[in-house]
């Protein structure tokens, strides 16, 4: 995947890190699917369309509030795992490898489409028409963001210095609390019905933590074997060096809840 506005147009691919996602992205904790569940969002009733889904982290950690969830992501890779993990856990969700932007839906399909962790990665001009489309009356859009905060945080600032070093067009750097970001295009037809922000101290371990570095867009996505393997080799030093086995990483959560105007 290219696109100008991210890593200054390099090419991404989530493919090449879809183990590593599998096994260290999934890090959401239960006040974030709180925070859903208190929306009335995965509730047992509902069917809902997870956009990028990579994994399935959202359908599948919300699968046991009994909606009837589809997801869809552009990375074949990123389905595989996700339908491994799904089959695993005996969960019926149907994951398809499509990009939002040509996915084909019946009309008034979805009460709720959600998108976490990748809205920016859609085109809004693209996508909007198909969302008024697939969602039935009054459905509903759910933003999702969870990211360190390297200004707050000694080991996430570190963490991602390394990462520039290895990969210094990586825009990904240097994130900060706020609202999520909503485009023009999506707010022609939809209206922001409930916005939160909020802080948590993540748990990790030295493990986790350089496999959740590794499986950012920045380093498993982009770097090639040889600089995936020495960035990875200097980011468990540096991790020895300031951390203890177990420790926290200070990130912020948001959402945006929107909804069809009448």
């Amino acid at each position: 995947m290219k696109l100008t506005n991210i890593d200054k147009g390099n090419a991404f691919d989530w493919g090449k890190t879809s183990q590593d996602y599998a096994k260290f992205r999934d890090i959401y904790p239960p006040e974030f699917y709180q925070m859903l569940l208190n929306r009335n969002i995965g509730i047992k009733g509902q069917k809902i369309l997870d956009l990028g889904t990579g994994t399935g982290v959202l359908p599948r950690n919300l699968y046991q509030y009994g909606a009837d969830w589809t997801g869809i992501d552009i990375a074949e890779n990123q389905i595989a795992q996700a339908q491994i993990l799904a089959q695993t856990n005996n969960m019926q969700i149907d994951f398809q490898a499509v990009s939002a932007e040509e996915c084909h839906f019946p009309e008034n399909h979805f009460d709720i489409v959600t998108a976490c962790q990748c809205f920016w990665y859609f085109n809004p001009e693209t996508l909007a028409p198909i969302l008024k489309t697939i969602l039935k009356p009054k459905g509903r859009l759910c933003l999702l963001q969870m990211g360190w905060l390297p200004f707050e945080d000694a080991i996430a600032q570190e963490s991602e210095n390394l990462v520039l070093q290895y990969n210094p067009d990586w825009s990904g750097a240097g994130e900060t609390r706020h609202p999520v970001f909503i485009p023009e295009r999506i707010l022609d037809d939809m209206e922001l019905i409930h916005h939160e922000e909020w802080a948590i101290a993540i748990p990790f371990t030295r493990e986790t933590w350089n496999g959740r570095m590794k499986a950012c867009r920045g380093v498993g996505a982009s770097l090639s074997e040889s600089d995936l393997k020495a960035w990875e080799q200097e980011h468990i030093a540096m991790l020895e060096r300031m951390t203890p086995q177990t420790f926290t990483i200070l990130h912020y959560v948001a959402m945006a809840e929107l909804q069809l105007k009448k």
